[in-house]
Parts: structure tokens; C-alpha cells; sequence
């Protein structure tokens, strides 16, 4: 069978956010943080915090928003299986409709539909009509320990940066190691999904740097008034 990048979106789309949000909060966070003047032992408490606790808040989201996809993908199956058993003669209908409105001429969308249902009727049911298949099936806890892990990896690298860096150059150390990551992350993400390396690239290095300039602003002036 060929394999096409679409395979791929499941978990690409879980993976690239989670590594990004890891590293770019993380980044921010640090970066603030340490342009508050605070030593390095608190950067590193700040930072470390922010990769557990953001860690744990991505793998909570992603659960609880794929679960609710698939509790409306079993409810509209449930409600499938109920009209199929009800009235299977409008369902076959129902189908046929659906290839004539993708091309087919209407005898042959009905032979189609007949030979379908026969195989499989609700397989065809939800991927023709509910757009339901086995490569957009939600998968909460795929989805939740992909993020918690994207994310946990994506926060060490800033942390580990500061780590290494004295405490006079955390902020520029972390700020332009976090900005190679992201590009780094941008591409491989772009080359993945098949897009172009030059606007994935600079799309998710844009905005980590935006990120980063603005918590360091607001981490200085915070530092100078307190």
C-alpha cells in the first residue's frame, strides 16, 4: 500500500505543538525570568517548573479535547447503526446520493452502495457520509502522551542551555539556542508534512522570538519596579 503524508497527521500535528509550546513557553519563560535579575537558581526552579507543570497541562488539554472528539464520533456511529437497522433502503439511498454527488452516474452509484453495505455498511457510512476513517480516528491518550513527551523535550533544551550558560548570559544564550531549536523544529516539522522548509521555518521562528522579546520586556521592567 503507498503511504501518503496525510498518514502522518495524527501524530505530526500533536508532536510539532507540543515540542514548539515546550520550547518557546519554556524559552519566554526563562528569558523572563532571568531579565528580572533573579540568580540562577531561580531561573532554573522557574524553568524547571514550567516544563512539568506545562508538561502536564498539554497532555490534560490534548486528552480532554480529542476525548470529546471521540465521544461525537461514537454518538454519530451509535445514531449510524440505529438508522441502518431502522431503514436500511434510505440508507443505501442516502449513500448512493453521495457518489452521484462525487461523479457517479446513479445506477452505478447504487451498485456501489449495494456492494459497500454488503462488505461493511457502517464502514462505509462513517467515511462517506460522517468522514470517519482510520486515519482520522481520535486517540486521546496517543494524542496526550505524544504532547506530554513533545513538550517535556522541547522545554529541556532551554532549560539545559541555561543550566550550561554563567549567569550574566543566560538571557542571550537561551534566547539565540531557543531560536536555532525552533527553526531547526520548524523545518523538520515543514519536511514532515511534506511543506516548504523556508515558511515553516520562519513561521514558528518568528513567533518564538516575539514571544521571548515581549516576557523579557515585561520580565525586566517587573525586576526594575520591584
Amino acid at each position: 500500500m503507498e503511504n501518503h503524508l496525510i498518514d502522518r497527521v495524527g501524530w505530526l500535528r500533536a508532536a510539532v505543538l507540543g515540542a514548539n509550546d515546550g520550547l518557546v513557553s519554556t524559552a519566554s519563560l526563562i528569558v523572563g525570568v532571568a531579565a528580572s535579575a533573579a540568580g540562577t537558581s531561580e531561573v532554573l526552579v522557574a524553568g524547571s517548573a514550567g516544563l512539568v507543570a506545562g508538561a502536564m497541562s498539554m497532555a490534560a488539554g490534548e486528552y480532554v479535547s480529542v476525548s470529546s472528539q471521540s465521544d461525537t464520533e461514537r454518538a454519530d456511529l451509535a445514531k449510524e447503526r440505529r438508522e441502518l437497522a431502522d431503514d436500511p433502503a434510505a440508507e443505501r439511498e442516502e449513500l448512493a446520493r453521495i457518489y452521484v454527488a462525487r461523479g457517479l452516474d446513479y445506477p452505478l452509484a447504487l451498485q456501489v452502495a449495494d456492494q459497500l453495505m454488503a462488505k461493511d455498511a457502517i464502514g462505509a457510512h462513517a467515511r462517506d457520509e460522517l468522514g470517519i476513517s482510520e486515519l482520522t480516528t481520535a486517540r486521546p491518550t496517543q494524542a496526550a502522551l505524544t504532547s506530554a513527551a513533545t513538550f517535556s523535550a522541547g522545554a529541556a533544551l532551554p532549560l539545559t542551555v541555561a543550566a550550561l550558560s554563567p549567569a550574566n548570559l543566560v538571557v542571550p544564550a537561551v534566547a539565540a539556542a531557543s531560536l536555532v531549536f525552533l527553526a531547526v523544529l520548524g523545518a523538520l516539522g515543514a519536511r514532515a508534512g511534506g511543506a516548504g522548509l523556508v515558511r515553516g521555518t520562519a513561521r514558528v521562528a518568528s513567533w518564538g522570538a516575539a514571544a521571548m522579546a515581549v516576557t523579557a520586556g515585561i520580565g525586566s521592567l517587573v525586576g526594575h519596579a520591584v
